[in-house]
């Protein structure tokens, strides 16, 4: 729609009264281009006491001079072009959001957003409070400043929380760019480039030539105001415990990504938590004191799985891990505000995933701004136990990382390097402030960067009443362990089976690891008759799983399992098949201990670590 300018009408009181309104109505349709119908006329902005009647004077009407009247296209629109243009009035008469995302409905793509960013832009998002006692002096229906509702991106109001939040929920950060009386009808969240722009033709390319149009700005590093999840939940303890037991049982350092999904969190307005439901941990090689992720041929198919189950990936989570004293279980305390939190090369790792996944956004006109996915760090707390550190990096962090503007430093963890300009690629200058010892602010340029100025902090925690997205008691064997001699095969599978002993079915396969190994193994993949198992654990559906496990697929899993797991044929010998009696784990292979998780050598009843007997 086009708004038009207000236009002066002048009303002549000499004219017949009879022919006042219809005159007056005639000048409008002329003024503007409509027919007599193609238009109507309404005293209200919004379309209330609409001028009906050509028999009455403007003055029944009671219309005078200096009056402001409202035009808007009638419903039935005449020929050619008398829908053209609207009153200036008509985009105030629609709804907020409505107008912002019309003036950019041009230069934005329509992506849908994310599920929990639809849900949370249709909320209000006001901080309700109770009357005062000693400040209010209003009657119960009443609203006074010390009990009017605040908005959700009230800086003191989040200051004052439990803990404190320093970082309002990117919701309420649109909410406030929104606010005002354009209601954010300009607003829009652009990218940051680090990058030269194309089709400059006033000079020769870089690094022959440059201009002021083409060469992207300088980058000063400053705080978020704002982040993208504001919680991460595990749904349980035994998530955390199964994915730290390699590096319990190895002393190498472990990674794996985080499956789950993002829902509401209650305890801050408008925010976002991301629950971790799972945990994949792909194919490394993991020394002491470092990590290297190698190609992973199943990644296709475990976020095709984890997509039918209703999860996706969230996040990462890594170990650094040195244990303290292996009697008592300590781990040393490296991570804190004398050395660092998160090291540049994780900072730069953490930026790749982030651009990777990044957030749906219907206020950028790329479609999209920020990113959703989390890091998580499992390290030695001040008490010496392991804590899990939840982290992002900042937009600008991935706008660095993104265009190859940022390197780790050999020598200081905590230090990352802006790079310097070359003949093949020009670098935007990257500065930060800091305080010298007299209090003043000083800009610095960004070689080497503290790279605290990139991380945005995220409270990590566990819920008082576990949940369990996968309800198995039994542990399948995790994949990519084989160092530890735990493998995914059809003996792990007949050894799991055995040492099942709940009756129902879907209790039983109702584990991420299992039905990873179903679709993945090289021997009968199930990857096109699966649909129907996954749908039954993601509904938590047991008549769905038991009408799976009567199709052929099964049966031919559990002749496999007879045949390779070196078990007894029959179904009477697996607790899934028949809910019979269930045979003991081989003894040829290493055990672990149920008290303290030690992998014991095979042929011991005791553990070697703490003398308990092997259960």
């Amino acid at each position: 729609f086009h708004a038009l300018p207000p236009v002066h009408l002048p009303i002549s009181e000499r004219e017949p009264h009879r022919n006042c309104n219809k005159r007056f109505c005639a000048n409008v349709g002329k003024e503007f281009g409509f027919t007599s119908n193609g238009f109507s006329i309404f005293l209200n902005r919004n379309k209330t006491d609409e001028i009906q009647s050509q028999n009455k004077t403007l003055s029944l009407l009671k219309i005078k001079h200096g009056d402001m009247l409202f035009l808007y296209p009638s419903g039935s629109p005449g020929p050619s072009g008398e829908t053209m243009d609207v009153a200036t009035t008509h985009s105030s008469s629609l709804p907020s959001s409505s107008s912002s995302m019309m003036s950019r409905s041009h230069s934005a793509p329509h992506i849908p957003e994310d599920e929990i960013d639809q849900y949370l832009a249709k909320q209000e998002g006001k901080i309700y409070r109770n009357k005062d006692p000693q400040l209010c002096r209003h009657g119960s229906m009443g609203k006074c400043v010390h009990c009017v509702p605040l908005e959700p991106f009230d800086e003191e109001y989040l200051s004052h929380l439990d803990p404190p939040v320093k970082h309002m929920s990117f919701h309420a950060y649109i909410r406030k760019l929104t606010g005002g009386a354009d209601k954010g009808k300009f607003v829009a969240l652009e990218n940051i480039s680090c990058k030269i722009k194309s089709g400059c033709e006033g000079h020769p390319p870089w690094p022959e030539g440059i201009c002021t149009k083409c060469q992207p700005s300088a980058i000063t590093l400053n705080r978020q105001k704002y982040r993208h999840i504001d919680n991460i939940m595990f749904e349980n303890h035994t998530i955390a415990d199964r994915f730290l037991d390699f590096w319990r049982k190895t002393g190498s350092q472990r990674m794996g990504y985080l499956y789950g999904r993002y829902t509401e969190h209650k305890d801050i307005p408008l925010a976002i938590r991301a629950e971790v439901a799972a945990i994949y941990e792909p194919p490394q090689i993991a020394t002491q004191n470092s990590l290297e992720l190698v190609e992973d041929p199943k990644a296709a198919a475990v976020e095709e799985i984890a997509a039918k189950l209703g999860l996706r990936k969230v996040g990462w989570i890594f170990t650094d891990l040195l244990s303290e004293d292996t009697r008592i279980g300590t781990v040393k305390y490296t991570r804190n505000k004398d050395s660092y939190f998160l090291s540049a090369e994780e900072c730069i790792t953490a930026g790749h995933f982030q651009n990777q996944q990044s957030n749906p956004c219907r206020l950028s006109p790329d479609g999209h701004f920020g990113s959703k996915f989390i890091t998580v760090a499992a390290t030695g707390g001040p008490d010496n136990q392991v804590h899990f550190e939840g982290y992002q990096v900042s937009n600008q962090c991935m706008a660095l990382v993104r265009d190859e503007c940022l390197l780790p430093c050999r020598d200081a963890p905590e230090l990352g390097y802006a790079k310097e300009s070359s003949t093949e690629q020009y670098v935007p200058d990257v500065f930060y402030k800091d305080k010298d010892k007299f209090g003043n602010d000083i800009t610095y340029l960004a070689r080497p960067l503290p790279v605290e100025y990139l991380i945005i902090d995220i409270t990590t925690t566990f819920p008082k009443d576990p949940q369990y997205t996968f309800c198995s008691t039994q542990r399948f064997p995790i994949e990519n362990r084989d160092i530890l001699g735990e493998t995914q095969d059809f003996h792990s599978l007949a050894t799991y089976l055995s040492q099942c002993t709940s009756t129902v079915f879907l209790d039983i396969v109702s584990d991420f690891h299992l039905l990873i190994f179903l679709v993945t193994n090289e021997v009968m993949p199930l990857r096109d008759s699966i649909g129907l198992l996954l749908d039954a654990v993601k509904t938590k559906d047991e008549e769905l799983a038991q009408t799976w496990k009567k199709s052929e697929q099964w049966a031919t899993i559990e002749q496999l399992c007879s045949t390779e797991g070196g078990q007894p044929s029959g179904p009477q010998e697996f607790g899934a098949m028949g809910g019979g009696p269930s045979t003991p784990a081989s003894s040829s292979a290493m055990w672990s201990c149920l008290h303290c998780t030690f992998m014991n050598q095979p042929g011991t009843e005791l553990c070697e670590m703490c003398s308990l007997p092997r259960g």
